[in-house]
């Protein structure tokens, strides 16, 4: 074990100055039976002054990476200062001040999972007991308790932030806390790039919701493009119309399929090329029916590009298919074909963390810094039932903790270029579930997976946490 790395700073932030300790720390917590099992090393900035701050809890996806996205690129008080030319050198991106980071009204606490970052499991203990939602969610749960337990916070609000994949995890992590013999109050839960339905709004050929949640997604990348007419036309009116032809008039062609008549297709196709630039004869040919991975392809075809899935506004040559199909990685099953050269934004991150901790937490450890176990992701333990008919619990996981803890609200955050996590999803997860209405809201942003890469959605989005997070009158 090491010792606790502190070290004090003053930053402004919302254009309040706020004096902070920054702490890299380890917490060895137990695993589900109480037998000690990980060494979680995380990094928590906290106010000096102001007991019983606010405190957000925050991770990213995978699974399972660090939470350096969130850490360098959005919540951080260092953050990449991406410029908004998609195009510009990577060379050029700098680490400034984060003068959106919500530290003036919430201390927040970085989680990297065993595995990541420097957290790791004891000596004796396989890594991949630790490679599934349950058990994952249980050493997070357990790590916050012990948190507020030593910092002597347990008076203080409790925020869960997760972004992807992480989205379930803290849908998980709200019910443990709240099922635990004494219960952490979650007051709230933000869900960036939403992942708790993903299954249900995938682009299987006989779910037609699956392409009636994707039309506003598809029809927002193709104004950003210009492959359709935009003249007058805003993203968020497009979004809409999209949205409103998609909930009404496409879902019920789609619902009849093969019995619709063909004097009603070609209409239906002639709107769907209004909304995407992909020619009627093309939605004809596919039924009225238009995977996300077949758009990545097809919208840029004439100049040999691909849409990047995590953010449309990226685009490049195709990737070459990996030589073994055998052997394909469950990002490249799920994901589908990738373009080259478009990770400018990702692959900043490690770079800016390895710095970050050297220079500005002034961590010396001699274990490296690991961004992700990529070994996970083909082993992970989905935990959903084995039967056909089985269920994808994630978002009955988020019903419960609001069942049990009444102050508790959601904030669901979407990209409006993301093709993985898409604003429709985010939409039907609000329709279909049992969440108390009044206790949720959903916000969408100029922006892909990670949508504060731009600095304006970025401010936006931390105001809206700021306003989650203040005392309601």
């Amino acid at each position: 074990m090491h010792e606790p790395v502190t070290t004090f700073h003053q930053g402004v932030f919302n254009g309040l100055r706020v004096d902070y300790n920054a702490v890299l720390r380890e917490t060895v917590v137990p695993d589900g039976n109480g037998v000690p099992s990980v060494r979680l090393a995380c990094t928590e900035y906290v106010a000096v002054e102001g007991d019983q701050r606010p405190v957000m809890f925050v991770c990213n996806g995978g699974p399972i990476v660090a939470a350096t996205p969130l850490h360098m690129a959005a919540l951080g008080p260092r953050r990449i200062a991406y410029p908004d030319d998609i195009h510009a050198d990577p060379s050029g991106f700098r680490t400034v001040d984060n003068e959106y980071c919500p530290l003036d009204v919430a201390d927040i606490v970085f989680f990297d999972p065993a595995g990541t970052g420097y957290s790791r499991v004891l000596d004796g203990v396989d890594p991949g007991k630790y490679h599934g939602v349950e058990a994952d969610a249980q050493q997070m749960t357990a790590w916050i308790e012990t948190w507020l337990r030593e910092h002597d916070r347990l008076g203080s609000p409790v925020y869960l932030v997760g972004e992807s994949y992480g989205t379930i995890r803290v849908a998980v992590v709200a019910r443990m806390l709240a099922n635990l013999p004494n219960p952490v109050a979650v007051q709230g839960v933000v869900l960036i790039s939403q992942a708790a339905n993903i299954i249900e709004t995938s682009s299987r050929p006989a779910n037609i919701l699956s392409y009636v949640v994707s039309l506003p997604t598809l029809a927002a990348i193709a104004w950003y493009h210009g492959k359709i007419d935009t003249t007058g036309r805003s993203l968020d009116d497009v979004v809409a119309e999209a949205s409103g032809f998609a909930a009404t008039e496409y879902l019920a062609a789609l619902y009849q399929g093969t019995r619709l008549p063909a004097a009603q297709r070609e209409p239906i196709a002639h709107r769907l090329t209004s909304l995407t630039g992909i020619p009627a004869s093309r939605w004809l040919e596919r039924n009225l029916r238009m995977p996300k991975h077949a758009f990545r392809v097809e919208l840029l075809a004439e100049e040999g590009l691909v849409l990047y899935m995590y953010d449309g506004r990226y685009a490049g040559p195709p990737a070459p298919p990996p030589p073994d199909e055998d052997g394909k990685s469950f990002a490249a099953t799920v994901m589908g074909p990738q373009p080259t050269g478009v990770g400018a934004i990702e692959n900043a991150i490690g770079p800016a963390m390895a710095a970050h901790l050297r220079d500005f937490l002034k961590v010396g450890w001699p274990e490296d810094y690991r961004d992700a176990d990529p070994a996970a992701a083909n082993s992970w333990i989905w935990g959903q039932a084995t039967s056909p008919f089985g269920d994808w619990p994630y978002m009955a996981e988020l019903s419960t903790a609001m069942a049990k803890l009444p102050e508790m609200r959601l904030l669901i955050c979407t990209g409006a270029f993301d093709l993985s996590t898409t604003m429709g999803a985010a939409e039907h997860a609000v329709n279909q579930s049992t969440w108390p209405v009044d206790r949720v809201r959903t916000e969408t942003y100029a922006g892909g997976h990670m949508m504060y890469s731009i600095e304006a959605s970025l401010r936006q989005l931390t105001d809206d946490l700021r306003e989650f997070i203040r005392p309601r009158p």
